[in-house]
């Protein structure tokens, strides 16, 4: 007989056969069934045990064996997929027995610090879809590894991967929220790409959805047979907190054994999948009923408080970031502070008023003032708090689209919309703060994010020049050739601010001086600004780094404004914007120039 372990949930494979426990507190009796006992409801019953759960062995179930609980509840019977499950014939199916065994070919990678990382989200089902009808999966994501480590990025973060209602999804829909979704290819793919992301020296963050599960193909919705007022059952609440945007199904997060459940899934990302962070979807909704502050749920403050700590304290590596738009700093305060202890946050004071300044459809409108307060803007007086971006899944959806399509959607090619679309990524690779792209937005993909249109990698090709000015920015914003270290410190000096050309210059640095001190100056406007005036803090040769104009990134048609050659600043001692000095220059329409010195 194989002895019993009050750890873990789920099913766990053991020489000889399975251990198999389960919480269903209104059940009479449970028995498991599946390919090692023919399906049979009397061969495997299951023992009564504490607080409502049960437990028992089999001998001769082995891996890959399909299987079911069987719960009975007065005239009842009810067949359910396992909730620990890590792995499922489909969403409608059934659990398999699976062998965590895995490996990793000795892999201790650690994700880069706050200050020198860049993300790149994606979504497993149409980052490198093979072909049109078919589903991408975590294979065709490790191809584009070479790519991305080429692109520069050192971060990716998953869209959810948890098995969710057919094969077609953002995966923001979880069915069996530890199960890995089959479709993209189940629990081992996701860890090869996780082994093979690491190697080509790339982290990888998972979204993970804790504010409402399902609601379709939920076999956790009345799980045991009970519910109250017809609502979820054990694992959701009974009453009117069970309400969410996305479905009746937000999970009970005072009730201790699903507060475990979710910390359980929080910390297999992070130990068996080998995750270096997670990003929490929509906390908003974790830590309010509806989206009003003054009608709070303290018990998801508290869960997410919890989970934050452990994973501080466990892993002091890894990261947590949350999606919360709401400009709260206590998202990122410690725990000690009233916080609830994530590193990071989405940032809705960076991403709205500067896709409002970049998609205005005059330059008169375009608010300078704005983008000053989008740049200097942070959370609990730490810039690597926040998360800036100009698009994101939800950025290009739900009515938005990308940034080329926003600025003109008869024509998202032309040089209005390209070059507003670039500016906005240079803004967000040398705002303070850590920047991240969507998938596709480095060649300037138009339209809007949906689950069944794939990225179109042919395009990569036609804007092979932007792709190269993205990579070049992530080079410059992670200090790689050490003269912009100023990009990764936390300071910023918005000094030169001009409403009427549409002009925005700024200092970046961390500690000062040669090497470190970074200008960063960006045009708004259409116009060409010859002999234009800017403050710089320091003498000597300030060195051209960077020119988003640059005819080697996008040369521009024949009916187009031509490219401007800038070179290196001629510092004068003539005192403007505040400091000792200043120079002239030519400042390109809808650009960034980016000015550093040699140490």
């Amino acid at each position: 007989m194989i002895g019993l372990s009050t750890q873990p949930m789920g099913a766990t494979l053991v020489e000889g056969g399975a251990i198999f426990r389960l919480w269903a507190p209104h059940a009479e009796r449970v028995a498991v069934v599946g390919d090692f006992n023919d399906w049979d409801d009397e061969a495997s019953p299951l023992n009564a045990g504490s607080n409502g759960t049960w437990e028992g062995s089999v001998e001769g179930a082995a891996a890959g064996h399909a299987y079911k609980f069987v719960i009975w509840n007065g005239k009842k019977r009810l067949e359910r997929t396992d909730p620990y499950a890590r792995q499922v014939t489909n969403s409608v199916g059934e659990s398999l027995l699976y062998d965590p065994a895995f490996d990793w070919q000795g892999d201790s990678f650690k994700i880069a610090s706050r200050n020198r990382l860049v993300i790149y989200e994606l979504h497993v089902g149409t980052f490198h879809r093979p072909e049109e009808n078919q589903v991408g999966s975590f294979a065709d994501v490790i191809d584009k590894l070479e790519y991305l480590q080429w692109l520069g990025v050192n971060a990716i973060e998953v869209m959810p991967t948890a098995e969710f209602a057919g094969d077609f999804s953002w995966g923001y829909n979880p069915a069996h929220p530890f199960a890995v979704e089959s479709a993209y290819g189940g629990p081992n793919g996701l860890k090869e790409l996780v082994r093979e992301a690491h190697k080509h020296g790339i982290a990888v963050l998972m979204d993970v959805v804790y504010n409402h599960f399902g609601p379709s193909d939920l076999d956790l919705w009345q799980f045991d047979g009970w519910s109250d007022h017809d609502k979820g059952g054990i694992y959701f609440y009974n009453d009117h907190r069970s309400s969410t945007p996305w479905g009746d199904t937000r999970p009970d997060y005072g009730r201790g054994e699903v507060r475990q459940y979710l910390f359980d899934n929080a910390m297999m990302w992070l130990e068996e999948y080998h995750m270096d962070g997670l990003r929490y979807d929509m906390t908003l909704y974790m830590r309010s009923i509806d989206g009003d502050e003054s009608r709070t749920i303290p018990e998801g403050w508290s869960l997410a408080q919890w989970i934050n700590r452990e994973i501080r304290a466990r892993y002091p590596e890894k990261i947590t970031i949350a999606e919360d738009l709401r400009n709260n700093d206590a998202i990122t305060k410690p725990e000690k502070w009233g916080g609830a202890n994530f590193h990071c946050q989405w940032d809705a004071e960076f991403v709205h008023p500067v896709r409002a300044a970049l998609t205005e459809v005059k330059d008169e409108h375009r608010s300078m003032t704005a983008v000053r307060e989008a740049l200097t803007y942070r959370y609990n007086h730490d810039a690597f708090e926040r998360v800036v971006y100009t698009e994101s899944h939800d950025e290009v959806a739900n009515g938005k689209a990308r940034i080329p399509s926003e600025v003109n959607p008869d024509d998202p090619e032309c040089w209005a919309a390209r070059k507003r679309a670039t500016l906005g990524v240079c803004l967000m690779m040398t705002a303070p703060g850590v920047p991240m792209l969507f998938q596709g937005q480095e060649f300037l993909r138009d339209g809007w994010f949906q689950d069944t249109r794939p990225i179109d990698w042919e395009k990569a090709d036609e804007h092979n020049g932007v792709v190269t000015m993205v990579r070049d920015l992530i080079r410059l914003r992670l200090d790689r050739d050490g003269f912009t270290r100023g990009l990764t410190g936390q300071r910023i000096e918005v000094h030169h601010l001009n409403h009427s050309d549409k002009v925005v210059a700024f200092r970046r640095w961390g500690e000062g001086g040669a090497g470190d001190d970074t200008l960063c100056i960006a045009n708004f406007s259409c116009r060409k600004l010859e002999n234009y005036r800017v403050g710089v803090v320091r003498s000597g040769v300030w060195k051209i780094r960077f020119n988003s104009d640059a005819s080697f990134y996008d040369d521009p048609g024949k009916d187009e404004p031509p490219c401007v050659d800038v070179g290196d600043l001629k510092v004068e001692d003539l005192p403007y914007d505040g400091v000792n000095h200043s120079a002239t220059l030519t400042l390109p329409p809808y650009s960034m120039l980016i000015f550093s010195q040699d140490e």
